[in-house]
C-alpha cells in the first residue's frame, strides 16, 4: 500500500489559483496511475483527474480547462494545478491509487475553500 499525503490547499477567491500536492511513499514510477478525487461539503466524494504513467491524463468535464496535471518524479509528486477556481471547487481534495481505492484507503485531503 502506497502512502500518500496532500498538500497545498487554502482559502482563495473566485477565479483565483492554487496548486496541489501529491507525495508519495514511494517511487512515483512505480504507480501505474495516481487519481484525485474531491468530496464538497454535504456531498459524496467525486472523481476529479488521474495521471498515468504513461503521462496520460484525464480531467471530469467541470475542470476541463481549469485544472491541469504534472509531476515530479524526483520529488515523488504529482501536482493538480487549479486555475480560474469557482466556488463549486470547494471540496477536500484526495489523492489516491487503484491499490488504495480498492481498501478504501484515503489519506487526510487538504482543503480547497473558494469564495465568490
Amino acid at each position: 500500500q502506497v502512502q500518500l499525503v496532500e498538500s497545498g490547499g487554502g482559502l482563495v477567491q473566485a477565479g483565483g489559483s492554487l496548486t496541489l500536492s501529491c507525495t508519495t511513499s514511494r517511487s512515483i514510477d512505480t504507480i501505474s496511475v495516481i487519481h484525485w478525487y474531491r468530496q464538497p461539503p454535504g456531498k459524496q466524494r467525486e472523481w476529479v483527474a488521474y495521471l498515468t504513467d504513461k503521462r496520460i491524463r484525464n480531467y471530469v468535464d467541470s475542470v476541463k480547462g481549469r485544472f491541469s496535471l504534472s509531476r515530479d518524479n524526483a520529488k515523488n509528486t504529482v501536482y493538480l494545478q487549479m486555475d480560474n477556481l469557482k466556488p463549486e471547487d470547494t471540496a477536500v481534495y484526495y489523492c489516491t491509487t487503484p491499490f488504495n481505492l480498492d481498501s478504501n484507503s484515503w489519506g487526510p485531503g487538504t482543503q480547497v475553500t473558494v469564495t465568490s
